[in-house]
């Protein structure tokens, strides 16, 4: 394993210090925990927004938190669930008295201990409520979907529709609906090239021919759902851009903001390309693609691949999208 860090152990919070001594200015670190707020949390007047998950995700979910988008974050190791005590800590320090909307990707671990958390903050007397966020459509159970890139979208334009709000004009209630409405509209699938190597482990977390790629990956470094021969950036983009707009039920004249991610190991050649195949395969379906954002915004690590989220635009939603945010890790090519 050959990996730029000090000591595999705890890279987690190594990257965390990290990201917060790069942006000073917006963001804060809970001394001793993985907890990161926004420089000026709490916001009195204004629903707060907090998410989290394992670290390896980098830029996510820290580099989400700021004005505009989320107020906190708690991290957890690598892949792997933050303490439900330290998603606690997070919703109390972020509170600003108009109750919290936890962002909470579906998987076991962050599902239950953001869910115990959630419940101990309404014991406490916090309002505390959860959108799931479950728009992998490489499994075809609904409920059993993964949170895979759709979140991000999420934490945007929730955050936004709260920052609008400050004063006490948008509710919960209101900032609830506008995720679940982020989630309806969503959809994402992916493939890999290659895994990554989780530091404490220290070897892949699978193996894959040269000739081959994983179909259908999740973002925890695992395999996909199936594995086939390789394919051109043309046939992987024909292949996600169907799968997510059947999903959908995308028709032509349909606006989406377009999310075509690396995670973390497929240079940026390789995602312009697979972007601009993406383009044309949404417009040969009369589908506009209004939004592009084109990075590395949810990694597993140095995986080698891409992941694409679609979102059917309404005027209303693409407002948000657009809305200014000081969240460092927040950039587009629109």
């Amino acid at each position: 394993m050959k990996k730029i860090l000090d000591n595999p152990m705890s890279v987690a919070n190594d990257a965390l210090e990290g990201m917060v001594l790069s942006s000073p200015d917006v963001l804060r670190r809970i001394p001793g925990r993985r907890i990161v707020l926004r420089k000026d949390a709490p916001i009195k007047g204004k629903v707060t927004l907090v998410s989290g998950a394992g670290s390896g995700h980098e830029p996510g979910h820290v580099g989400y938190v700021g004005r505009g988008m989320l107020d906190a974050a708690a991290m957890g190791d690598v892949f792997s669930a933050p303490a439900t005590g330290d998603v606690l800590t997070a919703i109390q320090s972020a509170d600003g008295g108009l109750g919290v909307l936890l962002v909470l990707p579906n998987y076991g671990g962050d599902v239950l201990n953001f869910s115990l958390a959630e419940r101990k903050s309404r014991e406490a007397g916090i309002h505390a409520e959860h959108v799931l966020v479950n728009d992998d459509v490489a499994i075809k159970e609904r409920s059993r979907r993964r949170g895979v890139g759709a979140a991000i979208f999420v934490e945007k334009i929730a955050g936004a529709f709260a920052e609008r709000g400050r004063g006490g004009t948008t509710s919960l209630v209101d900032v609830k609906r506008t995720a679940e409405t982020v989630v309806s509209n969503s959809g994402s699938m992916g493939v890999a090239l290659a895994p990554c190597t989780i530091p404490a482990v220290g070897r892949p977390t699978f193996a894959i021919p040269e000739d081959e790629l994983e179909l259908g990956i999740g973002i925890h470094g695992e395999p996909g759902v199936e594995r086939v021969k390789m394919m051109t950036a043309d046939a992987i983009s024909e292949y996600l851009v169907g799968r997510i707009a059947e999903d959908l039920h995308l028709a032509s004249g349909d606006r989406a903001a377009v999310m075509a991610r690396g995670m973390g190991g497929t240079s940026n050649m390789e995602k312009f390309i697979f972007y601009r195949d993406v383009c044309r395969h949404l417009v040969s379906r009369g589908i506009v693609p209004a939004n592009s954002f084109v990075g590395e915004y949810t990694a597993s690590m140095e995986m080698e691949g891409v992941h694409l989220t679609l979102l059917r635009l309404s005027d209303e939603l693409k407002g948000l999208l657009e809305d200014p945010t000081e969240a460092p890790a927040w950039h587009s090519w629109s």
